[in-house]
């Protein structure tokens, strides 16, 4: 059973023991992230993200923290999301003290030298240029800059070669002075434990933690009257789409229909979309739906790479199943499935400690409450065929469509007029 534990400076610390395990994982998560940035620091988040990895005053250099974790088999990294950036290790358990003491130290003591902040900004725009490269993943950042625009919320995580390139060693000290804070900072140790051990020693580690209050992020405005399309002309042996609405927020009391939803079009090998068009249409490898939902926004999408030649049938037909489901209740069958298959997906996903410490530690962050996975199992067994119905009808309409696309196509229109149910 996990533990949650809040200090008096608002430091949260989340322990969750696991006897079947032989790994420890310490992840720290921090409530900033994109949606916190102004658009002359847009990438700030993840440029500190890179320079924690850099060296501290106790690990002068980036070889002499990778050494410390690569002698013991460690698995560690970072990433950075749009409303929080998170840092881990995870070790076999007897070597957790080591890890605890890198993990902190990287994250209290980073030094955030310009030589080091030099090289990385050109570190960061290859991986700008990586991503831009590969329509796959540059989809979704053409589909949140549909949805949301010139806002935090459409930027992309990584910046602009611009912004980046304009990053000093001040911008990244007073961004972290103003984020990296106790309130707004939770660290869960997950796995082989001694739960009260390990609660004291994350205690002591991070008693020199800033206590400033954090920042908040600006609220998202959408607005939406009619159908959007965002195409981006790059000649490619395959389209890739983002084709869908926005949808709910992880606040709304119908986030898990949402994601039943999403399971029954497109969340399994034997879902609507994928049978329609990677099956009988024979027009895509991939295809998929991608349900987000974060404190202040949602969507609810459909991504996949179809031939070129047979991107109009594949949105008409990905359209048409949007209509279907939201005409027609789903089967008693069909929403049994989708119900197994989410709790045998919980099952398996939370096998390993860092797993469980994503499980627990995301949502203290971003709600500031946490279930259970039988306690959200029972939220999803209540869903009924008429709450499936009842939301899709919501999602579902002409003028919520948008559609973000990479292909050898430059004429938008013809793609704007698709946009109909």
């Amino acid at each position: 059973m996990f533990k949650k534990t809040t200090l008096k400076n608002g430091l949260r610390i989340i322990t969750v023991p696991q006897r079947n395990t032989r790994t420890v994982t310490t992840l720290i998560l921090v409530g900033t992230g994109s949606k916190y940035e102004t658009k002359e620091i847009n990438g700030i988040s993840h440029f500190l993200e890179h320079m924690f990895f850099k060296g501290t005053k106790k690990r002068p250099s980036k070889m002499a923290i990778s050494e410390i974790l690569d002698g013991v088999g460690g698995d560690y990294n970072a990433f950075t999301g749009e409303e929080y950036t998170g840092y881990y290790a995870k070790v076999e358990k007897s070597h957790f003290d080591l890890a605890l003491d890198v993990i902190s130290d990287i994250f209290l003591n980073s030094k955030l030298e310009e030589k080091e902040i030099k090289k990385e900004k050109g570190v960061i725009i290859e991986e700008i240029n990586m991503y831009r490269d590969h329509p796959s993943r540059y989809i979704q950042t053409l589909w949140t800059k549909l949805l949301y625009g010139d806002q935090p919320a459409g930027w992309d995580i990584a910046g602009t070669k611009k912004t980046v390139s304009a990053v000093n060693h001040q911008k990244l000290a007073n961004y972290m002075k103003n984020q990296y804070v106790a309130e707004n900072t939770v660290i869960c140790v997950a796995g082989n434990i001694n739960q009260k051990s390990a609660i004291e020693k994350v205690k002591k580690q991070f008693q020199g933690i800033n206590i400033t209050k954090p920042i908040e992020k600006l609220n998202v405005i959408e607005k939406q009257i009619k159908p959007a399309c965002l195409l981006d002309y790059k000649k490619t042996d395959q389209v890739h789409l983002y084709l869908g609405v926005r949808g709910y927020n992880i606040f709304h009391p119908q986030k898990y229909t949402q994601d039943l939803l999403g399971v029954i079009l497109g969340g399994m090998m034997s879902s609507r979309l994928f049978i329609k068009v990677r099956e009988r249409l024979g027009a895509a490898y991939y295809i998929k739906t991608d349900v987000s939902a974060d404190t202040d926004t949602g969507y609810f999408a459909t991504c996949a790479g179809v031939a070129n030649k047979l991107v109009e049938k594949s949105i008409k037909g990905i359209l048409e199943e949007y209509k279907k489901i939201s005409i027609e209740k789903v089967s008693p069958k069909e929403l049994k499935k989708a119900k197994d298959f989410i709790k045998g997906k919980t099952a398996l996903s939370l096998e390993s400690s860092d797993a469980q410490a994503s499980f627990y530690t995301l949502q203290e962050l971003l709600k500031n409450e946490i279930l259970s996975p039988e306690e959200i199992l029972k939220k999803i067994d209540r869903v009924k065929a008429n709450d499936i119905l009842k939301i899709a009808k919501n999602l579902f309409q002409e003028r919520k469509l948008n559609l973000a696309l990479i292909g050898p196509f430059k004429n938008k229109e013809k793609f704007q007029q698709l946009l109909k149910l």
